[in-house]
């Protein structure tokens, strides 16, 4: 999936606590919104398996969609030519926190 695609459903969980961050994934209908829910999962399985935090202390410090690997296909056009198709994919980066994001 493109990057600015998945940007889309990013932004709009940066800044919550995880667990509502989740529930809104559930209702938003595209597809990237499953891609971050389950990326977001398995942040929250991190945090509490590795770190011993509680799921329901966990915010979203950080919610980022970068550029990966573009794949370069050729689809057969009139004329004997070729056009290009690119298969793009998407890096998706979740860092957690247990206190308030905006408090310092």
């Amino acid at each position: 999936m493109s990057p600015q695609k998945v940007r889309e459903v990013v932004r709009q969980i940066q800044g919550m606590r995880a667990v509502e961050a989740l529930a809104v994934l559930a209702a938003v209908p595209r597809k990237s919104a499953r891609l971050v829910a389950k990326t977001l999962a398995s942040a929250i399985a991190n945090a509490e398996n590795n770190n011993g935090l509680n799921r329901e202390n966990l915010w979203i410090k950080e919610a980022v969609t970068s550029r990966g690997v573009i794949l370069k296909r050729w689809i057969p056009k009139a004329r004997g030519m070729a056009g290009p198709i690119y298969k793009r994919y998407a890096h998706i980066k979740i860092v957690l926190t247990d206190q308030h994001p905006k408090a310092k």
